[in-house]
């Protein structure tokens, strides 16, 4: 148990500093774009995507390494032990679809349970983010 709080805190953590990264780096580069300021806000829709994708890929290899080390439990229904439905259950978890076509069986349903709270909380920062990018578009207009 204690090894699977500290992957979980792991995962979280490196999620957090790759999204206030992010977030940090698209808020210097905006306003120094020459560009239309609409456009400028794509690239702060666009940046905050590839943020949450980079985040669910980090949550899918963490899924993947304690399904294959076989003493964290397993995801089963339609799974297949791939990197590929890892990923698919990972972007199911951290936008909190929850189609409930796979399962978490064991210690993994941890990971499942912080990845939905951490995707909330992060998809929640970036909506606050571009709102404030939005709002200096209508401000400077």
């Amino acid at each position: 148990m204690i090894l699977t709080l500290i992957i979980n805190t792991l995962l979280v953590t490196i999620a957090v500093m790759i999204h206030y990264e992010m977030l940090y780096r698209l808020s210097l580069l905006i306003p120094k774009l020459r560009m239309k300021y609409r456009f400028r806000v794509l690239v702060g829709i666009f940046g905050s995507l590839m943020a949450h994708v980079i985040e669910i890929w980090l949550f899918a290899f963490g899924y993947y390494f304690m399904i294959t080390s076989g003493k964290f439990g397993s995801l089963t229904g339609n799974f297949s032990i791939s990197l590929q439905d890892c990923a698919y259950f990972s972007f199911v978890t951290y936008t909190s679809l929850g189609i409930g076509d796979i399962f978490p069986d064991g210690e993994i349903r941890f990971l499942a349970g912080l990845e939905a709270l951490t995707g909330l909380v992060l998809i929640t920062w970036s909506a606050s983010f571009l709102f404030i990018e939005m709002q200096k578009f209508w401000r400077d207009r």
